[in-house]
């Protein structure tokens, strides 16, 4: 299973490699539109996405029968993400897809940059962290990815399809949550409130 995780965060990595490196910007324009219309929807059930979402897919991936798999699930939903966090943002100059900047990260990121919101986005990253199920997991990220959008701060896609992943297994749950969790107070304090002293987050910075 551990090997199966590892495949689908590369999958996510090539393909968003691949859009970033695109040279045609109404090609790839396109099939982010296309991608943010499979936002909640099942993997493969909108043909025009296959190209994205399963071409190429290892096979160890792939469903032998007529549910998703684990793998298609992870690999959908963080894809169909991107997009809309993408939305509106130039690449290869505002990619939103950033590598160590974990949900948790992320999250605190976003709550120090508004410190009249800090309570707010607090208690949705709670609410986030606690559902109950893959699909309302996947509905309170949708929502959190908007927020962090309009404040201008990526996420690691590829990273977010292994907590995925493991977040549809209830003995491993937990442990995604504890990832979460300590990503999100490692960053508290290791800076003053309000600052941070990350490399990735300096950067972030001096681009917005």
């Amino acid at each position: 299973m551990t090997e199966q995780v590892k495949q689908a965060s590369l999958f996510v990595q090539q393909k968003l490699g691949y859009l970033s490196m695109n040279a045609s910007a109404s090609a790839v324009k396109a099939q982010l539109a296309m991608l943010r219309r499979g936002v909640g929807k099942t993997p493969g059930s909108q043909p025009e996405l296959w190209d994205i979402t399963i071409s190429e897919l290892p096979e160890s991936l792939l469903s032998r029968s007529n549910k998703p798999t684990y793998g298609e699930w992870a690999v959908h939903t963080a894809l169909t993400l991107y997009a809309v966090h993408q939305q509106g943002k130039t690449l290869p100059t505002q990619n939103m897809n950033r590598q160590d900047f974990t949900l948790g990260v992320a999250a605190r990121k976003l709550m120090d940059s508004d410190h009249g919101k800090a309570d707010a986005v607090s208690r949705r990253f709670h609410t986030l962290a606690m559902s109950d199920s893959y699909e309302q997991l996947s509905w309170h990220l949708r929502g959190f990815v908007q927020l962090l959008r309009a404040s201008n701060i990526p996420l690691d896609y590829p990273r977010l399809t292994e907590d995925l992943y493991w977040f549809q297994f209830a003995d491993s749950r937990n442990g995604a949550r504890l990832k979460w969790g300590q990503d999100f107070y490692r960053v508290q304090k290791s800076a003053p409130h309000g600052s941070n002293t990350q490399e990735e987050v300096k950067e972030i910075d001096r681009n917005e």
